[in-house]
């Protein structure tokens, strides 16, 4: 799925710290097991909190390998202490014991009825100790995490908006490294719904967000979600410059990208030009295998 390109994408960008350590420096989502090492070596020379936020963390890498058990191990070791830590590390860990049960990186089968109910629980802890410290950032996070639960678009559309109002609202700086996020969240879930012109809004608004920046990889995949859309809204020419653009860019950059082999396969299948169709049907092919 496109959208979980994006948000691992800006999972990085996204991830807040007021520990005296900065944990997006430390993080490559992309790799847990080198950003287990990163955290083991910080660990060295933590205390207090820090050094209970940081195991948090590394029971995070775990969930990312899909290895639940172990991130859950890692969190019963900190379970006592945690209870008397402040806001900061009692949020985290509610929110990776949370993700033990529910996140990303679950498939459906793997999350039953009694883990739902549990990462729910931990997910609501993880908001209401979050709100009460007024962390937004975590706030956010958490908020974001109930959309692995409830899974219905109009469910997605309401954690999305529920996460946007706290961004928006905020004056923290790391609240609103959320925005572009949270509005390709809020995006795709009116995608989902039919709603494609208040869709694409979403999604070019993520779009200017991103190119304050400096992700190429996440702003092509955001122009990828508007295109997209455009070809939703039967804005076929505008889509097909686009995404023949982002071919290029992804050549040139050494990236070949699927997700656009397929959406110009679908372009030139809808114009009839079956050749370059079965062209990019087997570039995507290739770039699956790759």
């Amino acid at each position: 799925m496109r959208i979980s390109g994006l948000i691992a994408l800006l999972l990085l960008c996204a991830t807040s710290s007021t520990m005296a350590i900065d944990l997006s420096s430390l993080w490559d989502f992309s790799k847990p097991d080198i950003s287990e090492q990163r955290f083991r070596q910080a660990l060295e020379r933590a205390t207090g909190d820090d050094a209970l936020i940081l195991q948090t963390q590394i029971a995070r890498t775990y969930g990312l390998r899909k290895d639940f058990e172990a991130a859950r191990g890692i969190l019963r070791q900190i379970e006592s202490v945690v209870a008397g830590a402040g806001p900061e590390a009692r949020i985290r860990y509610f929110l990776e014991l949370g993700r033990s049960f529910a996140s990303a990186t679950h498939t459906p089968d793997q999350m039953t009825a009694d883990e739902r109910a549990r990462a729910r629980q931990s997910f609501e802890a993880a908001l209401n100790t979050a709100r009460a410290a007024k962390m937004d950032a975590l706030a956010v996070d958490s908020i974001h995490m109930f959309a692995f639960l409830d899974t219905a678009p109009a469910d997605q559309l309401r954690w999305g908006l529920a996460a946007l109002e706290i961004v928006q609202a905020s004056p923290q700086p790391d609240a609103k490294r959320w925005e572009p996020s949270i509005r390709n969240n809020v995006g795709y879930a009116l995608h989902q719904l039919g709603r494609h012109e208040e869709a694409l809004t979403q999604f070019q608004q993520a779009l200017v967000l991103l190119e304050r920046g400096t992700n190429s990889d996440a702003i092509r995949i955001a122009h990828w979600m508007v295109a997209w859309t455009l070809r939703s809204l039967n804005r076929v020419d505008e889509a097909f410059e686009i995404q023949l653009r982002l071919e290029k860019e992804n050549d040139a950059a050494g990236k070949p990208d699927p997700y656009v082999f397929e959406e110009l396969e679908t372009l030139y299948r809808g114009r009839g030009n079956l050749a370059r169709a079965e062209h990019y049907s087997k570039r995507k092919l290739s770039a699956v295998k790759q």
